[in-house]
C-alpha cells in the first residue's frame, strides 16, 4: 500500500510503485480535473503541486509522491474562487478548456513566487504549458488580473 496526501486528504492505494501519479489521481482516487495530454511531460495538462512546486504527474512515479503534499486543481481553492480561477472566468480564457487545469496550477506557482510578474516572467513560467486553441494572450491577461487581485486581497469579484 502506498499512502498519498492529496488535497489534504489521505488515500491508501494498492498500485505498482511505478504507476504514474496521474493515473492514481484520475483512475484510483477519482479526481479527474488533472488531464492527460502527452504522457511525456511536454504539454503541462497534468500539472499538480507537490510540496508547493509544479510537477508533471504523467511522469511522476507514485512512489516518488508518497509522503509529499499533493494538490490538484480540485484542491486549489475550496469554492473555485482562487484569484486565478476568478480571473480565468472574468477574461473568458478557456476555449476548449482541456489544458486549463494545468495552466492554472503552473500559474499559481508563478504568482506565489512572483506576485507582480511581467509579460516576460509569465511567458517564461508558462512556456511548458501548451494550449492547442492558442489562448495565450488571454492566459497572460488573466494572470496579470489575478496578480492584481491577490495584491488587493480580492478573492472573488463576482
Amino acid at each position: 500500500m502506498i499512502s498519498l496526501n492529496i488535497n489534504q486528504k489521505t488515500y491508501q492505494v494498492d498500485v505498482s510503485p511505478d504507476m504514474p501519479l496521474l493515473w492514481v489521481i484520475r483512475d484510483i482516487v477519482g479526481l479527474t480535473g488533472t488531464k492527460y495530454g502527452c504522457g511525456v511531460a511536454q504539454c503541462g495538462a497534468c500539472v499538480v503541486h507537490m510540496n508547493g512546486e509544479a510537477a508533471r504527474s504523467c511522469v511522476t512515479k507514485v512512489s516518488r509522491a508518497e509522503g509529499q503534499a499533493i494538490v490538484t486543481i480540485e484542491g486549489l481553492s475550496q469554492n473555485n474562487d482562487h484569484p486565478l480561477q476568478t480571473a480565468w472566468n472574468e477574461i473568458s480564457v478557456p476555449q476548449c478548456g482541456y489544458c486549463h487545469s494545468g495552466q492554472l496550477m503552473s500559474a499559481a506557482v508563478l504568482l506565489r513566487e512572483n506576485p507582480n510578474p511581467t509579460d516576460d516572467d509569465i511567458d517564461a513560467a508558462m512556456a511548458g504549458n501548451i494550449c492547442r486553441c492558442g489562448t495565450y494572450p488571454r492566459i497572460r491577461q488573466a494572470i496579470h488580473l489575478a496578480a492584481e487581485m491577490q495584491r488587493k486581497g480580492i478573492k472573488n469579484k463576482n
